[in-house]
């Protein structure tokens, strides 16, 4: 692990997924002093030169408290960036997500990076750090059974925003890195998780659904996704560049969603709605 006093400390929150340790290593090798926070097993994370693995529940106002004071004992020199990474997908129709699902949605990935941030902005402060919140390409435009997912990266944006206004007098950048689809293992949870809802669920009422969810399925299952070393990537330049760019587009799939966020609302469904596959299905009775 480089020496506290030469590398700059960085909090990294979901540090054992995909996106996580490839954003973990990334760092390590740039000279980074990686606080990897993660709420289950991190693996092999300890074996990376330079990071450093701490517990970390976004959702535990207890866990955030307890790390808190673990980097402030090991960072003198105060704290280079938070990266708010963890995160989580709920998926399905919003007629069958369970309120407490939605719920964990928007405590993870939009409650969780406003805690953690609040909790170490005054070690930001010391270190005249930066921000930096993993969004999605579903913040702008969200597909159809994916609106929790695409509200909580929609909300995680539009705090980013107030966000980067509110602290530019203390010289803290706050980013937004926006990737589209990844090959990681959090869309697979996530497909998983949702199975295991529908199974709980009156068989009736996921009939209503099922030629849909299977013809989205099906459009997701023909996308390319790219690998998480494109995040890991585009979070170095941000804490690299002199002057970070306030958003970081990632991946050909997000770019082509942000040109699509641009039509007008109903040239934008009927497209939405004919490239997932929705178009002529009948709808079934409820």
């Amino acid at each position: 692990m480089p020496n506290t006093d030469d590398a700059r400390a960085v909090l990294l929150t979901g540090a054992n997924g995909g996106v996580g340790r490839a954003t973990a290593r990334a760092l390590a090798e740039h000279g980074f002093q990686v606080f990897a926070g993660t709420r289950s097993e991190a693996g092999g994370l300890a074996e990376i030169p330079g990071v450093r693995v701490l517990p970390l529940d976004v959702t535990d106002p207890g866990s955030i408290a307890d790390a808190v004071r673990e980097v402030r004992g090991a960072a003198d020199g105060g704290l280079h960036a938070v990266i708010n990474n963890a995160g989580i997908i709920v998926q399905g129709p919003l007629e069958l997500v369970p309120a407490d699902e939605l719920r964990r949605q928007f405590e993870v990935n939009v409650f969780g990076p406003a805690a953690v941030t609040r909790a170490f902005l005054p070690m930001l402060r010391s270190g005249r750090g930066r921000v930096v919140n993993v969004s999605a390409a579903t913040a702008r435009v969200a597909g159809p059974f994916f609106g929790p997912v695409s509200a909580s990266k929609a909300a995680l944006a539009s705090m980013s925003d107030a966000l980067r206004l509110e602290l530019a007098h203390w010289g803290i950048h706050v980013v937004v890195v926006e990737p589209g689809l990844l090959d990681t293992p959090i869309f697979a949870k996530s497909a998983a998780s949702t199975a295991r809802t529908a199974a709980a669920l009156p068989p009736e009422q996921v009939a209503m659904y099922r030629e849909q969810l299977a013809a989205v399925t099906a459009a997701m299952g023909a996308g390319k996704p790219a690998p998480p070393s494109i995040v890991a990537r585009a979070v170095v330049r941000a804490l690299t560049a002199p002057r970070p760019r306030p958003r970081y587009t990632v991946g050909p799939d997000t770019r082509l969603l942000g040109l699509v966020a641009r039509l007008p609302l109903r040239t934008r469904d009927r497209l939405l709605s004919r490239v997932v596959g929705l178009r002529g299905i009948a709808p079934a009775k409820g």
